[in-house]
């Protein structure tokens, strides 16, 4: 599993074009790198398996009101998935632009997400963990697996795939202690992620409900200024 990149831009400052920046022939499946905290924490806690959660004077567009999840975090580093942003593409054009056939109709019309700013032609699929071996995966945890080779999306394709799964093209990384201070610039909420929100939320509704999964009415976050 390689290093999330040093130079990669934080969760504020993406020196890389958007996601829905990307050609829509770019659209394709390649490894890749994908493990509430106090103030004192910061520095030494993992936030691997949470979400991140944008306050709402966020001003990059990638991430305003975005939720994402932390597949790896370390002090090296940090890198994960905006799990509530729509792309362009479903997953048939992306099918499609691998050469894999897909005839049935809901998984070609399943929408594929805008996962960060970083490499916005490489996707991921992050699912729910099982016995099945995919050619190229990282456990996050022993709930969720991200996985990035074809494999995953001709079993997709023929209706064979995990149980729960999101597709999303391009990722959010942080260099080693950036995420760190935008911590402790109260950029970000964090809470440990859950399952309902990641696969069964409605895209739209999810910031939402990662917000009040924090014990926190989003009608007043606007006011505050602590740490999950």
């Amino acid at each position: 599993m390689a290093k999330p990149p040093a130079k990669s831009p934080s969760g504020r400052r993406p020196r890389r074009p958007s996601g829905k920046a990307s050609a829509r022939n770019k659209a394709r499946v390649a490894t890749a790198a994908p493990d509430s905290l106090s103030a004192a924490a910061v520095n030494t806690a993992s936030l691997t398996g949470h979400f991140l959660i944008a306050m709402p004077g966020m001003g990059d567009p990638n991430f305003a009101r975005g939720i994402t999840f932390i597949c790896q975090h370390s002090d090296e580093g940090a890198m994960g998935l905006v799990v509530n942003r729509l792309s362009e593409f479903t997953l048939g054009d992306v099918l499609k632009q691998m050469n894999m056939p897909c005839e049935r109709e809901t998984v070609a019309a399943a929408p594929v997400l805008v996962g960060g700013p970083v490499q916005p032609e490489r996707g991921f699929v992050l699912h729910l963990s099982d016995k099945h071996e995919w050619d190229s995966s990282y456990h996050v945890n022993d709930l969720v697996t991200v996985t990035t080779s074809r494999d995953i999306l001709a079993a997709m394709a023929d209706g064979d795939g995990p149980r729960r799964a999101l597709v999303a093209l391009g990722y959010a990384g942080w260099g080693a202690g950036q995420l760190e201070q935008e911590l402790r610039d109260n950029a970000w909420l964090t809470v440990a992620a859950d399952e309902h929100i990641l696969f069964d939320t409605a895209l739209d509704e999810r910031w939402n409900a990662a917000v009040a999964s924090v014990g926190i009415n989003p009608a007043n976050l606007t006011s505050y200024s602590g740490r999950a």
